[in-house]
């Protein structure tokens, strides 16, 4: 049975001192989907509320599931699904091999390197690479493509034993992982134990300032412990004897995404500090900040819910685009069921034939849309807007519209 436990101290710095930011009820595991056969009746569900670090300001999660009830084998996120998500890998992987001058005599780990989907952009040019995740169906498929993958949760015990096996890595990356952490301090003491004295770690999340600015509030689920601000991460890094010492920011990478580079060396770049200097001028440091978050969250819920009255009022269908863990939070959080929604499609086929957790809405393959033609798709991963929009431009053709529903619904 799965608990939940409420979490009294910082992630990061270990402080008391956690002020709530919004409590979004009870909601099943975001990607936990089900069955068409499956018992409904013992899906659970677990309280969701968010708070900040009043000493460190790291956003995180109240309340906390177990990692393997998340990251199990049933785990059906593959990044090699999105082509965006693909060719963003690709531009990272090929200016790391630029700017450090890699060869097949450096080591590149990715930490959570799910499909392979980064690191074969390596392997490819003949760099020594390894991947490290905790899901066994994503790394089977990493193997596939030619990248060596370690099953396991990353911290300072699997850092310690593969520099001892393999040598310290030149290169770090993490991509949508640290987010995805209950034990913060054991992953980012496993960054240092693993880098070389002269390696750099990148890590990448979605930046919290534009969760909060935008009320992107559907990047809250289970999986993500902690949402991250340059201040948060300078902190967490400089406690490991690391430094954060340059950003980069991708506005439509999962809904505004920062990327932090990491050494064991102090030089922070202008780009950076120019970071931290917006960040405080924005007050990202201050409560305030964070308190209204919850009301533009009611407010944008009830607009779109109306939106969809109104809808099915006259007479249109409705489906879904996007099996995906934001999708769940959104449809849980504001009620949105089979009353709305025919069904989902998803072009990852781990998730179709399945329903959507807690709504229950069948998740099928993107043929659904012509075999069972609907006037309007709800973009429930609209952070792959435009890529859903060009795969879809038949669709449109035939006069369908696309609702995008973050921070308020618009109607494309």
């Amino acid at each position: 049975m799965t608990i939940s436990t409420l979490v009294t101290n910082c992630r990061s710095c270990g402080s008391t001192g956690l002020e709530t930011v919004i409590d979004l009820g009870k909601t099943p595991i975001a990607n936990a989907i089900l069955t068409l056969d499956a018992d409904l009746s013992i899906e659970g569900t677990f309280p969701l509320v968010v708070a900040v670090c009043l000493a460190c300001r790291l956003v995180q999660l109240l309340y906390q599931l177990p990692a393997d009830a998340i990251f199990n084998a049933e785990y059906p996120y593959y990044s090699s699904f999105s082509d965006d998500l693909c060719r963003h890998a690709n531009d990272h992987a090929t200016n790391m091999i630029s700017l450090r001058s890699l060869t097949e005599s450096n080591f590149v780990v990715e930490v959570a390197s799910n499909d392979g989907y980064m690191l074969r952009n390596f392997a490819d040019k003949g760099v020594r690479v390894l991947g490290i995740d905790p899901s066994p169906g994503p790394a089977a498929e990493a193997e596939k493509v030619g990248v060596p993958t370690i099953v396991d949760f990353f911290g300072v015990e699997v850092a310690t034993r593969v520099r001892a096996e393999h040598g310290p890595a030149d290169v770090i990356m993490a991509n949508n992982v640290m987010a995805h952490v209950p034990f913060l301090n054991d992953f980012v003491g496993g960054f240092a134990a693993l880098l070389a004295d002269d390696g750099v770690l990148t890590v990448e999340n979605p930046s919290v300032s534009e969760l909060i600015d935008k009320v992107e509030f559907d990047t809250i689920y289970h999986e993500h412990y902690c949402y991250f601000s340059c201040i948060a991460v300078d902190s967490l890094m400089k406690r490991h004897g690391l430094f954060l010492n340059d950003v980069e920011f991708f506005p439509n990478m999962h809904g505004g995404s920062l990327r932090w580079y990491m050494e064991k060396t102090e030089r922070p770049t202008q780009r950076l500090l120019d970071r931290l200097a917006d960040e405080r001028a924005r007050s990202l440091e201050t409560t305030p900040y964070y308190a209204s978050l919850a009301s533009r969250v009611k407010q944008g819920s009830l607009e779109l819910l109306d939106l969809l009255k109104k809808l099915k009022a006259d007479g249109a269908s409705i489906a879904g685009y996007g099996a995906a863990a934001k999708g769940s939070t959104l449809l849980n959080t504001i009620g949105i069921g089979s009353e709305y929604l025919d069904y989902v499609v998803d072009k990852n086929v781990h998730k179709q034939n399945h329903l959507m957790p807690g709504v229950h809405i069948p998740i099928y393959d993107v043929t659904a849309l012509t075999e069972k033609p609907v006037d309007y798709l709800l973009l429930l991963a609209w952070n792959f807007k435009d890529e859903i929009m060009r795969q879809q431009s038949a669709f449109a053709e035939r006069g369908g519209k696309f609702i995008t529903p973050m921070p308020t619904p618009v109607v494309l």
